[in-house]
């Protein structure tokens, strides 16, 4: 049984070697990154002003517990912003990520309770980009190169 496992993984490893973790680094930073300004995007007018529809929904349907609504709303809407942007360069990723998956958690247990099969897909990406961090396409990786 072992040799049948150890065969079908060899059958795998080419396969492997065309995905390179460069590529899975980049593709998680974007898919993430486009995720969270897409939805950034819907809670302003023009560049950054908030929308009186996001302080509504903040004060009448989010329930965040231990946050003003208001302050919620202006919070969620310029992390949505500036973390996907810092994804997008791939700086200060793991920081980034991290950021973004203690949002995601507030979102599931607050916020949309039933959507685990969504979030739980988001919640792997950024553990793999806090593990892994940005790959060697990010601004992370050239200051680290430089110092």
């Amino acid at each position: 049984m072992r040799t049948l496992a150890l065969r079908i993984n060899t059958l795998f490893l080419p396969l492997a070697r065309l995905v390179p973790e460069t590529l899975l680094t980049l593709l998680a930073r974007l898919a993430i990154a486009y995720t969270f300004w897409s939805s950034g995007r819907t809670k302003v007018d023009g560049l950054l002003s908030v929308t009186d529809t996001t302080k509504y929904l903040f004060a009448e349907e989010y329930q965040v517990p231990l946050i003003p609504p208001d302050i919620a709303a202006y919070m969620a809407t310029y992390a949505e912003h500036f973390f996907p942007i810092l994804l997008l360069l791939g700086l200060f990723t793991r920081f980034a990520a991290l950021s973004l998956l203690l949002m995601t958690l507030v979102i599931q247990l607050f916020v949309y309770p039933d959507a685990w099969n969504v979030h739980m897909w988001w919640a792997v990406a950024m553990l793999y980009l806090i593990r892994t961090g940005a790959g060697d396409l990010s601004l992370d990786r050239l200051l680290a190169r430089s110092s």
